[in-house]
């Protein structure tokens, strides 16, 4: 009888096969799972039925046509401005938009005005007075929320906010903020203020989707100005944090009508998370003056069929002209990004990457330079920031497009996590960032090829060791 309970449990495990092919993921993937659940009969399927599956998509997707099907949206209408910008570009830059506009859940729009926040003293203080200001409506989405000063003042701002009328959500991610109950928020709540976590893991609410984050950092003050970016609140991203150090980040504030686009996305979120839809007019309002500057939003995440965002910067990478400057606080391209990168510096333009030479997550800066020789090879420029720690996400291409937004160049920002990026047309804005990162590169440490290949033998052990955990940290 014993023998027979575990032959039949063996067999079970087995039939977890099928709905691991079924799934038609990546074959390397696909071929890890298997493996796992041939070697490790009972933990390799419960570990796979646990981290492996989509019951979390499956759950958005549903989430997210029923809020579609309950109308107002208008996610890949272009409003007249936006119409009005697009027709002063020439017929090249035109189809490259439109191109950007298909791939990417929104379509195109456009803004009046586009900041740029460098750091975090920055970034909180604009933050703040814009939610003092506010006079309708506060909607904070962060991945990561510290108990500490920096973000109990912040919090404070809202429970100001929520007490004199306003309309304040708060959406955290479970995993980000690990370790945060809900009751530090309660003088929050009690003034009004609304609270929830995004649905990703809670073993008492049979939620099991520990791989997958809301990794999005998206604040929208009165549905006019939005903040995306990939700050978290906490002094550790003010630089304030002395075990951590200088903390090097970037945020944009976007104003006018592109803010509903951002706003839908934060509706999508927040719908998923509570069940409560945020459909009303006065959370989209009609955009004032003239809105010159074309705004793409980019959200990535595991309920869609694509990866709207590699996608999009494989294209960038293909048809820039003379400059691709990136960031990436992480950094472990597939093979597509790869190959974009390769190819773009083959053909002349100035590919930069700026990686962090020190890291809040150490086994990450070896993935990163496990990568290394197969750029350098082809022209690409290779600097490591060590004046802190880097944790912005941005790119320029040539003199007048930026991103700025919180997807990383790993896998797990384009496969696994739920991710939003801006992308603007603003040569004003792109001057202020070339300025920036210009700076960073002058105060890096560039990477040449001759003597990075003579690095010691334990240093390609490492690397070689951690490049196959890249899909999985």
């Amino acid at each position: 009888m014993h023998w027979s309970f575990l032959w039949i449990g063996y067999l079970l495990t087995w039939a977890a096969i099928p709905h691991i092919l079924l799934r038609n993921k990546p074959p390397a993937s696909t071929l890890a799972w298997i493996w796992a659940v041939i070697l490790f009969p009972y933990g390799g399927t419960i570990f796979y039925f646990i981290f492996g599956t989509d019951r979390l998509v499956r759950t958005r997707l549903r989430a997210t046509r029923k809020l579609d099907a309950s109308g107002g949206r208008e996610e890949r209408r272009v409003n007249p401005d936006t119409e009005a910008a697009l027709k002063l570009l020439s017929e090249t830059e035109r189809r490259n938009v439109q191109l950007l506009s298909q791939l990417n859940e929104y379509a195109i729009s456009s803004a009046d005005e586009a900041r740029l926040l460098v750091d975090g003293a920055e970034f909180f203080s604009a933050l703040g007075q814009r939610i003092d200001e506010a006079q309708h409506h506060v909607h904070i989405e962060f991945y990561i929320w510290q108990k500490d000063p920096r973000a109990d003042a912040m919090c404070e701002r809202l429970t100001a906010a929520a007490q004199r009328g306003v309309e304040v959500r708060l959406l955290l991610d479970p995993i980000g903020s690990f370790g945060l109950r809900r009751s530090h928020f309660r003088r929050f709540t009690e003034a009004g203020g609304k609270f929830a976590w995004f649905r990703t893991a809670h073993p008492l609410r049979n939620r099991w989707t520990f791989t997958l984050r809301n990794h999005r950092k998206l604040q929208i003050i009165d549905g006019r100005h939005c903040f995306v970016g990939g700050m978290n609140m906490g002094r550790e991203y003010a630089g304030e944090d002395p075990k951590v150090g200088p903390w090097r980040d970037v945020q944009i504030e976007i104003t006018g009508g592109a803010a509903r686009k951002f706003q839908m996305v934060f509706a999508d979120d927040w719908f998923f998370a509570t069940d409560e839809k945020l459909l009303a007019p006065v959370y989209y309002p009609r955009p004032q003056g003239g809105q010159s500057l074309l705004v793409q939003p980019m959200t990535d995440g595991p309920d869609g069929p694509d990866d709207p965002i590699e996608m999009s910067l494989v294209h960038m990478l293909n048809t820039a002209r003379h400059r691709v400057w990136l960031t990436a606080g992480y950094f472990g391209p597939n093979e597509p990004l790869l190959t974009a990168l390769q190819l773009s510096a083959s053909r002349g333009v100035d590919v930069r990457m700026l990686v962090a030479g020190k890291s809040d997550h150490p086994m990450l800066v070896n993935i990163g330079r496990s990568y290394y020789e197969e750029l350098l090879r082809y022209g690409v420029k290779i600097f490591e920031y060590e004046a802190g720690i880097n944790h912005a996400k941005v790119a320029l291409v040539d003199e007048e497009w930026l991103m700025v937004g919180s997807a990383n160049l790993d896998v797990r920002s384009m496969r696994l996590n739920f991710e939003l990026n801006a992308l603007v047309l603003d040569p004003a804005t792109a001057t202020d960032l070339h300025r920036v990162l210009s700076e960073d590169f002058a105060s890096s440490r560039r990477i040449e090829l001759e003597e990075f290949r003579q690095r010691s033998r334990v240093q390609r052990w490492k690397e070689s060791l951690v490049r196959p955990l890249a899909p999985l940290i």
